[in-house]
């Protein structure tokens, strides 16, 4: 039994640490590679590092890559542990 409730304890708590929501962009400062985003009526700000996985549709890019789709009013897909985003999924582009 304790064995459970240590899992059950564990497996909450590992869940608070990451997010993952759908988001709108606010802004994106290129120099601090920072984004603040807006989740309903709450904006937070996030900063993306090399360890970032990006991903636009099914294929892998870099930051460099997808900057300029960062835009004001951009809708993407983050998930966040701490102050920093883990993932970002953006949709694909029309060919």
């Amino acid at each position: 039994m304790r064995k459970l409730m240590s899992a059950v304890v564990a497996m909450f708590l590992m869940a608070g640490l990451v997010a993952a929501a759908e988001v709108m962009v606010v802004k994106y400062d290129k120099e601090k590679k920072a984004v603040t985003v807006k989740e309903g009526d709450k904006e937070a700000t996030y900063t993306l590092s090399d360890k970032t996985k990006i991903t636009v549709g099914k294929e892998e890019k870099k930051l460099e890559d997808v900057e300029k789709r960062l835009a004001k009013g951009a809708k993407i897909d983050i998930t966040t542990e701490k102050d920093e985003v883990t993932e970002l999924k953006l949709k694909g582009g029309k060919k």
